[in-house]
Formats: C-alpha cells, structure tokens, sequence
C-alpha cells in the first residue's frame, strides 16, 4: 500500500501497490502493521456498505465523539463518489478544514479518515457502492453530524443534490452551536 498523509494530519489517501502478472494483479487492501507503522488506527470493529440507486445522493456528515470516536477506512467498490472529511479535533491547527477526494471503482482508492473527523460523500454515479471499516462500534448517543450545506465550511459538493435523509438536511448549523466562532 502507498500512503499519503494529507494536509490534514492523521487523514491518509491509501493506493494499492499492484503486482501484476498474466491474470491480472493482486494488491493488499488492508495491512495492521502496515496501519501501525504510519501511526493509524488499524481496529476494525465495524464493517459496513452503502448503496446509492442515483447519482448526486449524499450521506453524511457524520462523526462520533469520545469515548466511542471513530476510525474509517472509506472505499468505493462500484462507480465513483466524492468523499468530503472535516477535522472536528478542537486543539488541532486545521480545525474545521476540509479536504475532497474522488474515490473511485477504478483508481481503488481508499481514503483513512481519523477519530474525530466528521465524513460524508456524495455519489457521483447512479449504483455507487462504498465500503466501510469502522474502528467503533455505531454508538447513537455519540453520534453527531454537520449540515452538509453549512457555510461556515463552505463545501463545494461537485453535483446538486438529488436525495438525503431527513437526518443529515436537518443537523444544526456550526455558527448557531459553536462559540467564539
């Protein structure tokens, strides 16, 4: 695997080192050592998958706090999304910064997105399916969420959203909960 830190710190896109040969290649997705020794979480507690009927569909943005903060380790297995992540770590310099990475069935990217994160996606082809390994268990009460439209975080989604849950258009504004701000 080929590990690139973003500028977000603890946030990796991981690309799989290929080896080819005459049937085709074999890559590692997945390595807990290899996590361990660029400082990642590799617990995996949780793995889920979503599948999206229509392109422009948004999930997210969805985080879990403390104690029961998650790690994931996003890719997408059939069509294309992009995939947005925004650092909710109070003492960290890029609090609040956020970055996009198009992850797709074809470059079989995987994006690490560290505790305390916040992350959605939205699909950027009808039948987009994405795969989830979680570091925690799903907590409800440690659940919390962004509004995906927020302008505080002036996100630029690449499409109109077409479909979301009522739960993700309806989370609160940052301005309104966060203050100093």
């Amino acid at each position: 695997m080929i590990f690139t830190e973003t500028n977000l710190p603890g946030a990796f896109i991981i690309d799989l080192e290929e080896k080819p040969d005459h049937r085709g290649f074999f890559a590692r997705t997945f390595c807990a050592q290899e996590f361990a020794d660029h400082g990642l979480k590799p617990t995996v507690a949780q793995c889920n998958l979503s599948f999206n009927h229509q392109k422009g569909t948004l999930r997210g943005m969805h985080y879990q706090v403390l104690p029961a903060a998650e790690t994931k380790l996003i890719r997408c297995t059939q069509g294309a999304i992009y995939d947005v992540i925004v650092d909710m770590r109070p003492d960290s310099p890029t609090y609040l910064s956020h970055i996009g990475v198009e992850l797709t069935a074809e470059n079989r990217r995987a994006l690490y997105v560290p505790e305390m994160f916040a992350h959605g996606y939205q699909a950027l082809t009808d039948g987009a399916e994405v795969v989830y390994q979680v570091g925690e268990f799903y907590t409800p009460g440690y659940e919390r969420g962004l509004r995906y439209n927020d302008p505080l975080l002036d996100i630029s989604w690449p499409l109109t959203v077409t479909e979301m849950s009522e739960k993700d258009r309806n989370w609160e504004l940052l301005e309104s909960s966060l203050v100093g701000v």
